[in-house]
């Protein structure tokens, strides 16, 4: 049995701020439609649906899905918190190489509303009631969001490991806003300079208010299927994922009393590692990377956690222009999380999408030369880290 997986479709919406998207089934229906049609297949031809959101009822997903139809397949609902979107990519993967089902839609999709996140069930024990004793003993609270304090509070133990200064944070968000400006699916396409966003409100040391993330809506999708599918229908040389895998925290989150840790450094590291080794390649095979950057601080960090500079050596990446056009490696070339949005369920289709296009060279403006092999990180507190690599021969 084959253990290569083809993305053949991919689709997203255009991300807006809360209040001014559509429902989450419409813009959620909207991406899969799209991703049907990018693969050339129907609707009937999908035996399962994996989707993926955060803030919702139960069963949106088949709420969403069913707006394609009603054909009794099993419809699995993800939250996974920032990584649902991959765990939703991951789950498909896994029932094709499980041989369950030979062709699958993967959906993700999220209706946000204005302001920070915030917990639903305050009757209960809360999951990140351990991260949040862990950055109580490390740092404290203070009235910032909890998000940006634990992302921030892993900048400012970075910044005061390696002496990084802030403006290196805040050239990432310049970069992402710069990308973003090339992608007509970004939230945030204006440029800003790097004294722009050191200038911008400050929201938890080292952070400004453009180096965070923004609340975001949005929906991406995509269609997966087998080489014997792929065969069936005719589809040659698809973008495939050359290897794939998910870790959930280790000791150290907890233990070692370091920010960094605690935000899911060594859960990455360790992700990266299992992918590298499945698939046969390193960090110097990849051309572009869609990356977790929820916060300047993280994109830092994952930087070193993925291999892509050595550990310490973030500052001197970002200012030699490695993570851009022109240097080693794309980051975010959508604009990321930063400058294209957040919706938390659909961010790790939409990384899916970007890569696929970039892969196809379909990518107009923010096309990288040469694209042949990309790597896709996706990381949630709670905490889940999914990884994959995808490749076209």
């Amino acid at each position: 049995m084959s253990n290569k997986v083809n993305v053949i479709g991919v689709g997203m919406v255009k991300f807006a701020k809360p209040g001014a998207s559509d429902d989450y089934h419409v813009m959620a229906a909207n991406a899969a439609r799209t991703a049907l049609q990018d693969a050339g297949v129907d609707y009937k031809d999908i035996e399962q649906a994996f989707a993926g959101y955060v803030y919702g009822d139960s069963t949106c997903g088949q709420r969403a899905v069913y707006e394609l139809g009603l054909t009794g397949i099993p419809v699995v609902n993800v939250n996974n918190n920032c990584s649902t979107g991959s765990t939703a990519l991951w789950l498909g993967r896994q029932a094709i190489l499980a041989g369950e089902a030979e062709c699958v839609l993967v959906v993700g999709f999220e209706q946000m509303e204005k302001g920070a996140l915030g917990s639903k069930f305050n009757d209960r024990p809360g999951p990140l009631d351990n991260f949040a004793g862990t950055m109580d003993r490390v740092q404290g609270f203070n009235q910032a969001p909890p998000a940006a304090q634990m992302f921030g509070g892993a900048g400012r133990e970075y910044r005061w490991k390696y002496g990084t200064r802030r403006e290196t944070f805040a050239k990432v968000s310049e970069k992402a806003r710069k990308h973003a400006n090339r992608n007509p699916y970004a939230l945030f396409g204006e440029l800003l300079s790097v004294e722009e966003v050191l200038a911008s409100p400050e929201v938890f040391d080292p952070l400004t208010r453009y180096q965070c993330c923004p609340p975001t809506c949005g929906a991406a999708a995509a269609v997966l299927c087998s080489d014997a599918f792929a065969k069936k229908k005719g589809i040659a040389n698809s973008v495939y994922i050359a290897a794939q895998a998910m870790r959930t925290d280790f000791p150290s989150t907890f233990e070692e009393n370091s920010m960094i840790k605690m935000v899911g450094y060594d859960m990455a590291k360790k992700t990266a590692e299992a992918v590298y080794d499945k698939a046969g390649l390193g960090p110097q095979d990849v051309q572009v990377v869609e990356l977790h950057d929820c916060f300047t601080a993280n994109e830092l960090l994952t930087y070193e956690a993925l291999g892509l500079c050595p550990e310490g050596g973030a500052e001197k990446f970002v200012w030699d222009g490695d993570n851009t056009y022109g240097g080693k490696f794309v980051t975010n070339p959508s604009g990321g999380l930063l400058s294209k949005g957040h919706p938390l369920g659909a961010t790790g289709l939409a990384q899916c999408t970007e890569l696929v296009w970039q892969l196809r060279g379909q990518a107009d403006k923010r096309q990288v030369e040469g694209a042949k092999v990309a790597l896709q990180h996706n990381l949630g507190l709670g905490g889940a880290c999914v990884v994959t690599m995808y490749r076209r021969d």
